[in-house]
């Protein structure tokens, strides 16, 4: 069970290697009430190492499980794994791709491709994981969303596509599973400099993956909720979200 300062005992994390991850488990983990953590990725040395590392923090039962994200027929079975050998507080859905917008705009099956990652096997990764939490009666699912969910742009249509399918699906279910125990808590950071924007030009209010995770934890006993990161980001979104289109096409954004 999470405590009443969001420690949590167990966690699921899917996409165990991204920097976002890898950030909470160690926040999450500084509490030192951490007893097992479930490793969901790519199999090889990326997850090897993440198991090796998250053990080093102290978390006495470590495993992985291979998780791929094309591969949707196998993901309720890895959730269903995880749940098997004990009850998960806290399950933290964190992966994705950032695609090249030219490139998914002229060959629309690599844009199909991206929609499967980011959104599809979010699709069947979370309702699975609201299955198993709402039966132990418990849990928070933390699912990682990004501002672009907010307003489609020109500059990242397609991406932002995924995330507004991610962040509805999310912000939904976390209604429905009012009363049951389990809340989902739909993550919305703005640019993050991790290894998938390497080489980009960070945007304003551009946060760190331990900022996330500082407020992923900072939430995790609050109920199902949107959180922004950094906070003031919200209240940019939520000026561009009413800005007239004809105007907002023109920002360089």
């Amino acid at each position: 069970m999470i405590n009443a300062v969001g420690a949590p005992q167990s966690m699921l994390v899917i996409g165990a290697t991204s920097d976002i991850a890898r950030a909470t488990v160690t926040q999450l983990a500084s509490a030192g009430r951490l007893q097992r953590v479930v490793l969901a990725g790519r199999s090889g040395a990326a997850l090897d190492a993440e198991v090796e590392r998250v053990r080093r923090l102290g978390v006495p039962l470590v495993t992985s499980h291979h998780f791929e994200a094309r591969d949707r027929a196998g993901h309720e079975q890895v959730v269903a794994d995880a749940f098997d050998a004990g009850e998960i507080d806290v399950v933290l859905i964190c992966f994705g791709v950032l695609p090249d917008e030219d490139r998914v705009r002229a060959e629309p099956l690599a844009a199909a491709e991206v929609v499967d990652i980011n959104f599809t096997a979010v699709v069947t990764t979370l309702l699975a994981s609201a299955k198993h939490q709402r039966a132990q009666g418990h849990g928070v699912i933390v699912v990682l969303s990004s501002a672009a969910a907010v307003r489609g742009r020109a500059s990242n249509a397609v991406y932002g596509s995924t995330k507004a399918g991610v962040d509805a699906l999310a912000s939904g279910l976390g209604d429905a599973l009012q009363s049951t125990g389990v809340s989902v808590v739909v993550v919305r950071p703005g640019f993050v400099r991790t290894r998938m924007t390497a080489g980009l030009r960070p945007a304003p209010l551009a946060v760190t993956p331990q900022d996330v995770a500082e407020a992923i934890a900072a939430n995790l006993t609050l109920g199902s909720r949107t959180i922004w990161v950094p906070t003031s980001m919200g209240w940019v979104m939520g000026a561009l979200a009413v800005t007239p289109r004809a105007l907002f096409r023109r920002l360089p954004i």
